[in-house]
């Protein structure tokens, strides 16, 4: 039976780097006892003594801080001193036909409101009905009343929102008023809150138990699991605790969505971790080692490779840091500070805990000493990476399938759909459904066009015809300006005290703050100088705000963040690799391999929403958030696999070090890219849109990275590249002659 070469006797000593590592273990090892009450003390001051991480609650004014559309609106009601736009509305609709006198009520209900009627907090509003002729675009007639309402701004989502639905359960008592429910962008935020909260702990449960038991049934033990359970649950206290405490002490806002991928992060890559270390443990027990021993070479050899794979993954999501958005600023930090708190957690604790526990971690399967000297003939896929011929066939098909896939993301779109991302069962969600049955899908988040010019307000018929001129306008449902709105008119809400300035509020035939209506408003904006000159204003200065020219502008930063974060953690990636392997050529094949395998994921997500789910886009955030993550989780695996061949190159071919390290590597790969996969994948069970599409987006990139890239592909161009893959260094050529030496010997 054709054998495998047999590995390399252990040197811990050789080299100086080795012993420093060798060093390193023998500390951890002495001291476990200490290592693990001291991480023990730390979780339970984190959780104690530390604030709880918060996340913020003003974030759409954060995303849009330094955005035109903001600008646009604070234009507005420097002009008009009263704001025209609303990010919470109240919706009434009966599909029979609400009652006149519910509609009346209404409108004078409104004005009340804006006459300081009412004791409520509520500052302002303006009703909408769509009575006829009040409403010429609407889709119905008589059936709906939509009310704007305005709240403190200064006050965050969920008081807003506490404040209009106290007002409207107050008010719409009796079910002739046909009260649907709250919605627009702040309602919809608290709703995800809401929803976010009663989700995250399930999911982490969840979570938690399908990555335990991958470790259980990897090591085929019970002990491991409560091992990795012990160690994940010290680095989730003590992150989240740090978190809570940098973030008061930098005066810094969390993203509110950064919770559960925190969680799934950590989950994920202190279970890999604990995965290569009980691999490490489990092959030198089975050498005949003792405990202590055993522990020391294990530390020894695994945890440079898991301190380059963690210092990568954290100078990756680091590199969110040089965008502009204040949302990607906000997870870059969040993120390093997970996966290095990770880290230490996994070279420190979890050594400790291998050499108290030695062959009881993988209780109640017992560990015999094996022989070495042989081992049984590898696996097909094993020797068909390490034969050029075959390896050149699987380049070309693994490229040719990836390649095939990342074609498809030129087709992928971004949105900001708050609304569009809860649960229909939510109340936001139906209010918007019945706003947009009503009217049209973009009442519920119009935009706002305001026009300026000396005396504008003074010529109605050219107003009018401009008005008239944005209705026509392919994708706009309806218009509402001067004249249009009685209760609206008598506070000014159109037309400016000093006849300089008149505005608009245009409703969309298309969902506000998707991909659709961003196009449809790009285009309307950019015919406003040609219809306002065709109306007879002449020339004139517009101002565009409201919740999709917000998307707009927030779709736009990002986009030009893309350029800035891909460079920097492409160079992140690519140094440390170059650092880590000594050598160039490999890194940048290795590289291009995870670049490869990320447009391949991003390809498949636009197949899987865009095109069979039928979604108009993704949220905006969630591909490059992920794209970070599966970039620097590439390396993190590039480290691991590559390293094993390229400590056993250094002593013998490239092709038996192939034989030899890729199938203890990839099986270490394997389980703890289906724990990690299954801790990203798992995201999906919170049911808000950003969460299915992150979900998706990391589960499957894993996946595609661990079945393919690290499996197929990689080990695929080593072959093929053999020792020039060490350029410009030797490594992996100069100690050859010795493995000729001690084979001549043998």
């Amino acid at each position: 039976m054709s054998q495998a070469p047999a590995p390399l006797e252990t040197e811990p000593h050789r080299g100086f780097m080795a012993a420093v590592w060798y060093g390193y273990a023998r500390v951890i090892v002495a001291l476990r006892w200490v290592i693990v009450i001291g991480w023990v003390a730390a979780a339970a001051a984190a959780t104690l003594l530390l604030p709880p991480m918060q996340g913020t609650a003003n974030d759409i004014e954060a995303l849009g801080a330094d955005d035109d559309s903001f600008a646009a609106e604070q234009r507005s009601l420097e002009l008009f001193e009263f704001p025209l736009l609303a990010r919470a509305a109240i919706v009434q609709r009966n599909p029979e036909g609400l009652p006149p006198v519910v509609q009346a009520e209404a409108v004078m209900r409104g004005i009340a409101i804006n006459q300081g009627k009412y004791d409520t907090p509520l500052l302002g509003a303006i009703p909408v009905p769509n009575a006829e002729g009040a409403f010429p675009g609407a889709a119905e007639k008589n059936t709906t009343v939509l009310t704007y309402v305005f709240a403190d701004p200064t006050l965050n989502f969920f008081e807003q929102t506490r404040i209009v639905e106290d007002f409207a359960a107050e008010q719409l008592t009796d079910p002739s008023d046909g009260y649907v429910g709250v919605t627009g962008s702040i309602p919809a935020r608290a709703a995800q809150g809401l929803v976010l909260n009663s989700y995250v702990h399930i999911v982490e449960a969840v979570t938690v138990l399908a990555v335990l038991t991958i470790v259980a049934l990897t090591f085929g033990s019970l002990a491991a699991p409560a091992l990795t359970l012990v160690s994940v649950g010290a680095a989730v206290f003590v992150t989240l605790g740090v978190s809570g405490w940098a973030a008061t002490m930098m005066d810094v806002s969390i993203p509110a969505d950064l919770r559960p991928l925190i969680v799934a992060l950590l989950l994920g890559i202190v279970t890999d971790y604990c995965i290569f270390y009980l691999s490490g443990l489990r092959s030198r027990l089975r050498e005949g080692h003792g405990r202590l021993e055993a522990a020391r070479l294990a530390t020894a050899s695994v945890t440079p490779i898991v301190a380059v794979a963690g210092i990568t993954v954290a100078a990756g999501t680091a590199s969110l840091l040089v965008a502009q958005s204040p949302l990607f600023r906000g997870f870059g930090p969040a993120l390093a500070l997970t996966v290095l708190t990770g880290l230490v957690v996994a070279v420190t604790l979890v050594p400790a805990l291998l050499a108290i526990l030695g062959r009881g971690a993988f209780w109640p399967r017992t560990l015999a000493a094996t022989p070495t000297k042989t081992r049984d003939r590898p696996s097909l896929l094993t020797r068909a990476v390490a034969r050029r011929g075959s390896a050149f066939v699987l380049v070309l098909v693994c490229v040719a399938g990836l390649g095939a896939a990342a074609y498809q993301a030129r087709n992928l779109d971004l949105g900001l759909g708050f609304v569009q991302s809860l649960p229909e069962t939510t109340s936001a969600q139906q209010a918007a459904d019945a706003a947009g049955k009503g009217f049209a899908p973009g009442i519920v988040s119009p935009t706002e066009i305001v026009v300026e010019s000396p005396g504008v307000g003074e010529k109605p018929d050219e107003v009018t015809q401009f008005g008239e001129a944005l209705k026509a306008q392919p994708g706009v449902a309806g218009v509402i300006g001067p004249g249009d709105l009685p209760a609206a008119d008598d506070v000014g809400a159109f037309t400016a005290k000093s006849g300089d300035a008149v505005r608009f509020l245009v409703i969309l035939d298309s969902t506000p703050l998707e991909a659709t209506a961003i196009d449809t408003l790009g285009r309307v904006e950019a015919a406003l100088p040609q219809l306002a000159a065709g109306a007879g204003l002449g020339e004139v200065t517009t101002h565009v705000g409201g919740d999709t020219a917000l998307a707009s502008g927030v779709i736009a930063d990002t986009t030009n963040d893309l350029f800035r974060i891909a460079i920097v953690a492409l160079a992140v990636n690519l140094l440390l690799l170059v650092i880590f392997l000594r050598a160039l050529i490999a890194p940048l094949y290795l590289l291009a391999s995870s670049v490869l395998a990320l447009g391949a994921t991003l390809g498949l997500s636009v197949l899987f929403f865009q095109d069979f789910l039928g979604h108009d886009d993704l949220t905006f955030y969630v591909p490059f958030a992920a794209s970070v993550l599966l970039l620097s989780l590439g390396s993190d695996y590039n480290i691991f696999a590559v390293g094993h061949i390229w400590q056993e190159a250094r002593n013998r071919s490239m092709r038996d070090a192939l034989l030899v390290a890729t199938p203890e590597s990839t099986r270490a790969i394997t389980s703890a890219g289906l724990a990690l996969a299954a801790s990203f994948g798992l995201l999906a069970l919170v049911p808000l849109g950003p969460f299915h599409e992150l979900g998706f987006l990391l589960g499957v990139g894993i996946l595609i990275d661990v079945f393919i890239v690290r499996a197929l592909l990689v080990p695929s161009l080593i072959t093929l590249v053999g020792t020039f893959s060490s350029w410009p260094s030797d490594i992996l050529r100069e100690r050859r002659p010795r493995v000729r030496k001690a084979r001549a010997v043998s």
